[in-house]
């Protein structure tokens, strides 16, 4: 276990935080084993906590339109893209877990372009990141691009909702310097 400190900002006791945030915290703690330290950090503004949550609880516990491994894919990419140590780690656990993948993960965080991802993979990825980094410049051919490629106008807006949220999460976890949690490296390898 690392002695660092998990965030730069106060990191509150459990038992000083709101009934609903410390319930919603012991549970991740039992389905895990652990509590990401993610949801400690952001623990001591209780309302952007609850904020937070809900957002990314919409966006990436959906079960129609694309998988969870995807999801998954979209914030391993965007993530390494922006520098952000916490939700690489996190999230490539994650990711790892449900493509059933123990190489995707390093893959999508080095060189997206050069993971082993399928057509459909590719196209997801690559839509993200440019979401990710020139939003300004998507048009309605690339819209029109992803829809002659079979995704639905729920899942584009999902590919680039996900992405833009990370990049506000990336974002949090760098100014606060979140550490992720010594489990999350050795997860589904």
């Amino acid at each position: 276990m690392s002695d660092h400190a998990i965030s730069r900002f106060p990191v509150p006791a459990l038992a000083d935080l709101p009934d609903d945030i410390r319930e919603m915290i012991e549970t991740v703690q039992e389905k895990s084993g652990f509590v990401p330290n993610v949801f400690l950090a952001l623990a001591h503004r209780p309302d952007e906590f609850r904020a937070f949550f809900a957002a990314h609880d919409a966006l990436m516990d959906k079960s129609e339109g694309l998988s969870k491994a995807e999801r998954e894919m979209i914030v391993v990419a965007t993530s390494a893209t922006n520098g952000c140590l916490y939700c690489v780690i996190a999230h490539g656990a994650i990711l790892r877990i449900r493509a059933k993948n123990p190489l995707i993960a390093d893959q999508l965080a080095t060189n997206p372009s050069k993971a082993d991802l399928s057509e459909r993979e590719q196209y997801i990825v690559e839509f993200a990141l440019k979401v990710a980094h020139e939003s300004a410049t998507v048009a309605d051919a690339h819209l029109d691009q992803m829809r002659a490629n079979g995704f639905t106008d729920d899942e584009i807006w999902d590919i680039g909702a996900i992405a833009a949220f990370f990049a506000m999460s990336n974002r949090i976890a760098n100014l606060a310097a979140i550490r992720p949690n010594d489990e999350f490296f050795s997860m589904a390898r």
